[in-house]
């Protein structure tokens, strides 16, 4: 008597837990400014691009999670032999985001994001893997979710692991990616 009560009550909390759920899913694109911190590294900020989408789930009125994958370039302008050069790694990213959404649209969050790397574009051919093949980070933003589903966000990436993959250069390899996202986004709903 007790296991049919128990499921009938686990299906009727799944079911109105579902029923207050709302997904979305959607394009996003929008500039990266990125540089290196730590270590030893003379650089500058670097201007590339994100391109993605995003999936929401929303439960209840205010929360909701956010996993997305973007192309996501990225790295800085680094000084090398006398003079500033870009160092360019791309990567597929895969933030996954906690929002807290206010009535009116506004939003902040924060979240995890892993990195995969790419490709890269690295000038002085004398370091073989400049970069790991994974970058983790953790990510804090704030933006406007109309509900229509079209956005506006900026995001603060700071990376958690070293990028740097080499040793027995000049540079010392334990620096860390620093990425300020500016975005535009259509989360369409697809279920209420």
């Amino acid at each position: 008597m007790k296991k049919p009560l128990i499921t009938l009550m686990l299906l009727a909390i799944s079911t109105l837990s579902f029923s207050q759920a709302k997904f979305s899913l959607g394009p996003k694109a929008g500039i990266n400014i990125s540089n290196y911190t730590g270590g030893n590294i003379q650089s500058d900020a670097l201007v590339g691009y994100h391109i993605g989408g995003v999936l929401n789930y929303g439960f209840g009125k205010v929360f909701s999670l956010q996993p997305e994958v973007l192309f996501s370039t990225q790295g800085a302008k680094v000084e090398n032999g006398g003079q500033k050069e870009d160092f360019k790694i791309s990567y597929i990213t895969v933030p996954v985001m906690l929002k807290f959404r206010t009535n009116s649209g506004f939003y902040v969050e924060l979240g995890p994001q892993a990195g995969f790397r790419a490709g890269s574009d690295i000038p002085d051919q004398t370091i073989n893997n400049f970069a790991k093949n994974l970058d983790l980070a953790g990510a804090v933003g704030i933006g406007y979710h109309s509900g229509i589903g079209l956005g506006v966000g900026a995001r603060y990436i700071a990376g958690v692991s070293k990028v740097g993959d080499f040793s027995g250069q000049d540079i010392d390899p334990d620096f860390k990616n620093s990425v300020i996202q500016v975005s535009l986004f259509w989360a369409i709903p697809f279920v209420k």
